[in-house]
């Protein structure tokens, strides 16, 4: 594969001619794995599956997919992922929850940005589930969340009452926070997050999305080393790269990376201290023993930011637990859910 991209310069005279090979070829050497067995029914649409569109006040569309009947759990859904990623879990759960699970606005069927955007961080995101919750919820609902998602339920966990929302807690599958600080890239781990600089450019956009294929190259380098159960997001593997190829999805989901930049680079230098006051919600964490971007080692800095927390590990999983372990997941989301009724 060799794509050329034109990218006009400053003075909209000069090109500067782009090689896309060159940097997929620097992507750290790991073994692809097979991504075309789709015989996996972790997968399947349930029966009952609904589709729902929600219409923002500033005129931005919001997908959310329904399914099953019982209390409300909602799951937030992280990068680089859709609604259809929490199937697995879904499918364990839908007969005895009901279960909504929107795209955050920038993904999967949610509308996207006409341009990069640096104001769609957490609390934007919050205020998107804040009226899920007040159009779809007449009950208290569980919120579970993973990757971006994590960052948005600690926003709505910090300001739910503030909001008027009634939440029975959190449950996150992997918890980053600004406590982990300059442990970031530490160690070595300064090379793990090269791809959150490279999504502020205008360059990622242009070169992931040139074809087909530099596009599943790109997200297929993110599952593959992310998960230690490989493989596991075969069955929609074709439909992960249908989205990100879709008008503005790329732009969607870097805009998360834009936004949220400041922050991040006041964390890696230490300079974001944990807040003056804690999340008083329920919360619990299943964190993947071998995730190599959030790493379970920081699970040490959650009583920073949580009154009430319970930790354990998934210890066959990396950063995707919900999917390389739902069964694991499936009964930590049922269990912490009876501990807190008790």
């Amino acid at each position: 594969m060799l794509g050329i991209i034109s990218v006009a310069g400053q003075s909209g005279k000069k090109q500067l001619t782009i090689i896309a090979k060159t940097l997929f070829m620097a992507l750290p050497k790991i073994q692809l794995i097979d991504m075309t067995n789709n015989t996996n029914r972790e997968f399947e649409p349930p029966s009952d599956l609904l589709h729902h569109y929600l219409t923002t006040d500033d005129g931005r569309r919001l997908h959310i997919a329904e399914c099953g009947s019982g209390p409300t759990l909602i799951f937030i859904h992280g990068w680089p992922e859709f609604w259809k990623s929490w199937l697995p879990l879904v499918n364990r759960l839908k007969t005895r929850y009901r279960c909504l699970m929107p795209c955050l606005y920038g993904f999967g069927l949610s509308d996207k940005p006409a341009t990069l955007r640096d104001d769609v961080d957490a609390s934007f995101h919050a205020q998107d589930i804040a009226l899920i919750m007040d159009t779809f919820c007449d009950q208290p609902a569980t919120l579970i969340g993973h990757d971006v998602g994590g960052y948005v339920l600690q926003a709505l966990g910090t300001h739910h009452r503030s909001m008027g929302l009634d939440i029975n807690g959190l449950i996150f599958f992997n918890c980053p926070t600004s406590s982990v600080g300059t442990g970031w890239v530490e160690g070595g781990h300064v090379n793990e997050i090269w791809y959150q600089s490279f999504h502020l450019t205008e360059l990622a956009e242009k070169l992931v999305g040139y074809n087909r294929e530099t596009t599943a190259l790109y997200i297929r380098h993110f599952l593959d080393h992310w998960c230690a159960n490989k493989g596991c997001f075969a069955p929609i593997f074709e439909e992960l790269v249908d989205n990100f190829t879709a008008s503005g999805a790329l732009r969607g989901g870097f805009s998360w990376y834009n936004s949220n930049n400041e922050k991040r680079l006041q964390t890696l230098n230490g300079l974001h201290p944990p807040p003056d006051r804690k999340i008083t919600l329920p919360s619990a964490v299943l964190w993947g023993r071998h995730d190599p971007i959030l790493k379970s080692d920081w699970a040490e800095f959650l009583d920073n930011h949580f009154e009430i927390m319970t930790v354990e590990f998934a210890e066959h999983a990396g950063h995707f637990v919900h999917v390389e372990e739902p069964e694991t997941a499936a009964h930590f989301i049922e269990k912490t859910i009876r501990q807190w009724q008790e």
